[in-house]
């Protein structure tokens, strides 16, 4: 989704809420599609959706996370999925490798497994070379352009989290409403984190920061602050706007859409300067 054209120097993604379930994947599967679907960050992409209308790109995955996974490396797989040796190119070990969560997942959210035999890799190479590689492809783009045009270029990076396990708030037997993640402060500039906090806490959300949501592979590659490239990522809980169980909208997604709305217009409102990169400034300062 593109606005007319680009004014401001954002890029939104929705990386999580694919939902066009290929049949031979869902065939390939011990479960059914509802389970499948609850991996999803489902209709995350319909709460960012007025990005455009605020002058900012919005880069959507139409296949779901279940099927590839892009915030990923582009080879990170569990190699006991497979009946065949993996080239020597692949990570075949890392944390969400072991928690059966790497580019291509072995389980759903609550841990069922997906396959009822093992991979070939050249049936996973074809997804990536599919999915995965065209999607980073295209945000590439779109950030290489924005920084172009702007000096600097931020990435939100748009998720949402389930709300049994999920982190707690402050408040006694309550779950956070949302996570902001800036790598602790590696991918992003502290100025944009706050005012990302400030403007949640203050449309009534819970907020923490980094724990236990710091950034996947996408808000790790790209987020390079000195190089004007900034990127946040956001979870929401889940509950405050659908049925988890039926992967359903609920009656509080059109409330989540106005508030998520005021984020995105504080966000856009920035000034550019905060996201170029030092050396610029120096230059800038020396004109």
């Amino acid at each position: 989704m593109a606005p007319n054209e680009q004014t401001v120097p954002l890029v939104f993604a929705s990386p999580h809420s694919g939902r066009t379930y290929p049949s031979q994947f869902v065939a390939a599967s011990n479960l059914d599609r509802i389970t499948l679907r609850r991996s999803e960050d489902a209709f995350i992409d319909e709460v960012f959706a007025a990005a455009p209308e605020f002058g900012a790109p919005l880069l959507r995955a139409h296949f779901p996370r279940a099927y590839v996974d892009v915030n990923r490396e582009p080879y990170e797989l569990d190699a006991e999925m497979f009946s065949d040796q993996l080239p020597d190119h692949v990570t075949t070990k890392s944390p969400r490798i072991a928690a059966g969560l790497g580019t291509i997942a072995r389980v759903v959210t609550n841990g069922d497994e997906i396959y009822h035999k093992p991979l070939r890799f050249a049936e996973v190479r074809r997804r990536i070379e599919a999915c995965h590689l065209p999607y980073h492809l295209e945000l590439r783009n779109l950030i290489d352009a924005t920084r172009e045009r702007f000096s600097g270029c931020l990435l939100i990076d748009c998720h949402s989290m389930p709300s049994v396990g999920g982190p707690k708030s402050p408040k006694p037997g309550t779950q956070v409403d949302a996570v902001l993640g800036d790598a602790y402060g590696s991918a992003c500039v502290h100025t944009i984190t706050e005012l990302a906090e400030r403007t949640l806490i203050e449309l009534g959300f819970s907020v923490i920061q980094n724990k236990p949501y710091a950034g996947g592979y996408t808000t790790r590659h790209y987020g390079r602050p000195e190089e004007g490239i900034h990127v946040l990522q956001i979870e929401i809980n889940r509950a405050l706007y659908m049925d988890e169980n039926r992967v359903q909208r609920g009656p509080g997604l059109p409330v989540l859409v106005c508030r998520m709305n005021r984020l995105i217009k504080a966000l856009t409102a920035i000034d550019a300067a905060i996201l170029a990169p030092p050396l610029a400034d120096g230059l800038k300062a020396a004109e």
